[in-house]
């Protein structure tokens, strides 16, 4: 009996160990392969900026903000799942005429955005509400028209160019001032459960002419566009009862290049055909989740990688709330951005002026905190994505080529294990933030651990960077 066994063992170990360094072989070349994010399906040129850009700014804008105490348009439903102050149509339309955002200066704004490290600027062209902040020749009800008298899109457009950022409009596809958009029985609608606004007259293709003409108007009068966010589909109302497809021909017409959401066929829920596996012509070119990071990024479904971004609000409004003070920390927004890169997403990142047109102390204190880490450790967010290895216990990992970042939230005991990583396949390690190298352990302690590299981060438990030191684990190529 022994004699077999030992017969066995002869037989199995050294298939286990061909199996073994094959298995070893396959991940190495896998490695190689990770770590860039999936292309665009709009494969122009100019347009695969977008999933190496890593942070983007959302900036929500509106004359909401003369009331400080509700959340852009939806204050008019009374969006009591947010606990807003609830304002009535008729005083809401009001606003118009009492807003003069004296202090709008978006030079300063996307300044600020520059020096935190963000690539892009998504600004509200039009909510819901209807009110335009350019100059539309098809409505009266716009900035150009009250006391603010100004066209802020052109304004906006005009500085986000100046500092080499690229543009991106948010553009509304409800519009609850217009005669013809549905009132009576939409979900939405302020007037959706008041009888006297039924839908009898109303005429939704004239609507749906305006809109286009609306959108026309912002991809022919304010330049390059690098992306268009429309907002949002629901119920009948998505894809083609929007005349989709004859939008989207007309704005890739019109800017070839520019990127669009995915809200053309769902809202911030649903991820659309990009992600069926049966795109339509208006599926957009990304996903675009709010207010929440997917669990495992996203994905379509035969499993590929698609491209998507996360919006998120610093504190728990969109636009302007005088009384909400709940605003994430910076180190928390710093590792949500990590979060967003290493599962394959982009973060857009909100911020909400006030009625004079500042954004608030607290965001800009964020954005200065964001800054400082990114002008550090930029280069394990730009152009980085999945790692392609299993999350480690202390952080999360980025990937550029055959660059590992490891971003170790918190020191372990002993020497820093590499998930994934073995020690016959690392070219060098080194801190980001300061460029020093950084040895290969060899300490004993790990030795029950052949097949992971551990790295040495001296005697000091304290590290460098408390909210997010970075390591970049360079690989043989």
């Amino acid at each position: 009996m022994k004699i077999k066994y030992i017969l066995f063992c002869l037989v199995l170990i050294p298939s286990m160990v061909w199996s073994q360094n094959n298995d070893s072989k396959e991940q190495h070349a896998l490695l190689q392969q990770i770590g860039s994010k999936q292309p665009l399906l709009n494969n122009h040129p100019l347009a695969q900026w977008f999933p190496d850009a890593g942070l983007g700014l959302f900036v929500h804008f509106g004359m909401a903000a003369v009331h400080g105490g509700i959340d852009l348009s939806w204050g008019m439903i009374g969006n009591k799942a947010w606990e807003d102050g609830e304002i009535a149509p008729t005083e809401y339309w009001k606003l118009a005429d009492k807003w003069k955002p004296v202090n709008f200066n978006p030079d300063n704004w996307v300044k600020a955005a520059k020096e935190a490290g963000f690539k892009y600027v998504v600004f509200t062209a039009k909510h819901h509400d209807g009110f335009c902040l350019f100059d539309s020749q098809y409505t009266d009800f716009k900035s150009t028209n009250t006391k603010c008298g100004r066209d802020l899109v052109a304004e906006y457009v005009d500085a986000v160019r100046a500092e080499g950022l690229k543009v991106g409009l948010y553009f509304s596809l409800l519009d609850w001032f217009h005669d013809d958009f549905p009132h009576y029985g939409d979900r939405n609608h302020p007037m959706r459960n008041n009888p006297a606004y039924k839908n009898d007259d109303r005429d939704f293709d004239r609507y749906l002419t305006y809109m286009h003409n609306q959108v026309r108007e912002i991809c022919t009068n304010y330049g390059k566009l690098d992306v268009l966010w429309f907002d949002f589909s629901y119920d009948t109302l998505r894809g083609e009862a929007w005349k989709a497809t004859e939008l989207i021909n007309m704005v890739r017409k019109l800017q070839p290049d520019v990127i669009i959401d995915n809200r053309l066929e769902v809202s911030g829920e649903g991820y659309g055909s990009l992600a069926a596996g049966n795109p339509t012509p208006y599926h957009g070119d990304f996903v675009s989740p709010e207010q929440m990071i997917p669990p495992n990024g996203i994905q379509d479904v035969n499993g590929n990688d698609i491209a998507w971004e996360s919006c998120v609000t610093m504190n728990n409004h969109w636009g302007y709330c005088a009384n909400d003070h709940f605003f994430k920390p910076a180190p928390m927004l710093i590792k949500k951005l990590v979060e967003c890169v290493s599962k394959g997403g982009n973060l857009l990142l909100n911020v909400g002026p006030d009625a004079r047109g500042n954004i608030p102390e607290e965001s800009i204190e964020r954005l200065a905190e964001i800054g400082k880490w990114m002008k550090k450790n930029g280069e394990s967010i730009y152009g980085c994505g999945k790692a392609g290895i299993e999350k480690p216990d202390f952080g999360r990992v980025t990937r550029r080529g055959n660059h590992l970042y490891f971003h170790v939230y918190e020191n372990t005991v002993g020497p820093l294990p590499l998930p994934g990583v073995k020690k016959e396949e690392i070219q060098a390690i080194r801190y980001v933030a300061t460029g020093a190298e950084i040895p290969v352990s060899t300490s004993w302690v790990h030795s029950d651990y052949p097949t992971m590299a551990f790295a040495d981060l001296g005697e000091d438990p304290v590290l460098p960077d408390g909210v997010d030191t970075v390591i970049d684990v360079i690989l043989k190529k």
